[in-house]
């Protein structure tokens, strides 16, 4: 489906400041939001399955090769323990699972080893199966399809225009690249990005249409979380009222992808009504649980997001061969029907996510070399967040 609304109607909604008039654009979204997909959620989880020593130059990780920070280690996971945390996402109510590398791709070794794994999810999961591996061809495209995996994610980052202050290793037109490999093959798309890189409104709006026209299944939006040692690690968290309305404004011009919020969501919109007002301005899911080198929030409360909302977050019998609701034929009807993983377990305790604080080694490195496009790495300060406040402090 085309945009609701037009570029200039995106830009004078991105000009609100009043509270109010955010709160009837959000009201406006989530309209939307239930005609296309009624009370149904797409909740997702992640296992960080390769990290550390990326070399690339996103000004935004801290994983970069590039970056002060220190860098995030593991080496590649074998599939068993790929499988272990896919049943821990199970049993903590996700969706889905993304299985998710660093870098450009894989070794021929790593590949197989996340085709392998992605059998092994299919096999004894009722989860849907998607990965983040970065560049791939066509014929990896098609291998994965193959081995169970029903969606690729590689985001945009950005808008075109902005791109080159994000990545200057990593080009834009190979990202499209990949995601023409990905639709040849018949697999589905997650392609998004990230909000207050530094871009102004109308770069907002210019990646909003851009998204549009490459018409992705999945549109995952993350906000910055600074990450001190990195090219973007001194900017402010962004307002949460600007992040509602600008994903509020995406859903308009997006009204047929499943949105969900991902990095940064806790640290820039707290752990209190903000969140909850995010997914009335559009979102069908989250990243539950932890993120890539960062931890998230419990998987009861992300789920309590959508159900104070009347919003259905079961999981499905399936496996993924009849999804809900991203068949875009629109399998919203009837009862959600009981199945014995409604019987499994749901603290994050008993279920041991993807932990980063945990399962990653943080080396420090021994030499940075200079940013390829010759920016300081920033930020000295630390954001944690508070369950006792509303937004998240730095220190």
């Amino acid at each position: 489906m085309p945009p609701l609304i037009t570029r200039e109607e995106a830009l004078e909604l991105g000009k609100i400041e009043d509270h109010a008039e955010i709160e009837k654009l959000v009201e406006r979204a989530w309209r939307v939001r239930l005609e296309r997909f009624g009370d149904s959620t797409d909740l997702c989880s992640l296992v960080n399955a390769k990290s550390g020593g990326c070399a690339e130059d996103c000004g935004f990780c801290a994983q970069s090769r590039y970056a002060e920070a220190d860098t995030p280690m593991h080496p590649m996971m074998e599939p068993e323990q790929i499988l272990e945390h896919a049943k821990a996402a199970e049993a903590a109510g996700a969706h889905r699972f993304c299985m998710v590398t660093q870098g450009q791709g894989l070794s021929k070794r790593d590949f197989e080893k996340i085709l392998e794994g992605a059998r092994l999810v299919a096999e004894h999961t009722n989860l849907k199966r998607c990965v983040s591996i970065g560049h791939i061809s066509p014929e990896r495209a098609r291998k994965l399809k193959e081995a169970g995996v029903q969606r690729v994610h590689h985001n945009v980052e950005t808008a075109r225009s902005y791109y080159p202050e994000v990545s200057t290793t990593v080009r834009y037109e190979g990202r499209l690249r990949t995601i023409k490999a990905v639709k040849e093959a018949g697999l589905e798309t997650c392609v998004g990005g990230i909000l207050n890189l530094g871009e102004s409104p109308e770069q907002r709006v210019e990646m909003a249409f851009e998204l549009a026209e490459l018409n992705p299944t999945s549109v995952p939006i993350n906000l910055l979380n600074p990450r001190p040692g990195t090219k973007f690690g001194d900017r402010p968290l962004m307002d949460p009222w600007e992040a509602v309305k600008w994903i509020a404004i995406f859903r308009l011009i997006l009204p047929d992808a499943l949105f969900r919020l991902c990095g940064g969501r806790n640290e820039n919109l707290g752990l209190g009504e903000f969140q909850k007002m995010a997914v009335k301005a559009g979102l069908n899911g989250v990243m539950m649980g932890n993120f890539l080198t960062t931890l998230g929030s419990d998987p009861a409360w992300d789920r309590k997001l959508f159900t104070d909302l009347g919003l259905n977050v079961a999981r499905q019998p399936d496996n993924g061969a009849n999804p809900r609701p991203d068949n875009r034929s629109g399998w919203l009807e009837g009862e959600t029907p009981r199945t014995p993983i409604d019987d499994l377990i749901d603290s994050q305790s008993e279920a041991p996510l993807w932990n980063p604080a945990r399962q990653l080694r943080r080396r420090k490195k021994r030499h940075v070399p200079p940013r390829p496009d010759g920016a300081p790495n920033r930020g000295l300060r630390v954001v944690q967040v508070d369950p006792n406040r509303e937004r998240a402090v730095t220190a």
